[in-house]
């Protein structure tokens, strides 16, 4: 894979992290990952910041029973499970 795609590709993590880009621009980027670990550390590393910033938001709003259950069916149990003492 080329500096070039990984830049072009990048430059959309945003929305494709919030799930805003078309199916097909998707589909690139995940062909993309597949072959390029790179891309997958950066995409992997801004998705566990987002989730970072958006569990301490929920952390500090929501009772913990309800916010083991979103964790659960966003199939972040890993994550929920690192966060215990």
């Amino acid at each position: 894979m080329s500096h070039e795609q990984c830049r072009y590709l990048l430059g959309s993590l945003s929305e494709y992290i919030d799930g805003k880009l078309d199916e097909s621009i998707c589909q690139e980027i995940e062909q993309h990952m597949a072959g390029c670990e790179n891309c997958r550390v950066v995409i992997d590393t801004l998705r566990k910041t987002v989730s970072l910033y958006h569990e301490e938001a929920l952390h500090t709003q929501t009772p913990e029973d309800v916010r083991q259950r979103l964790y659960k069916r966003l199939k972040l149990e890993d994550f929920l499970l690192s966060k215990k003492p």
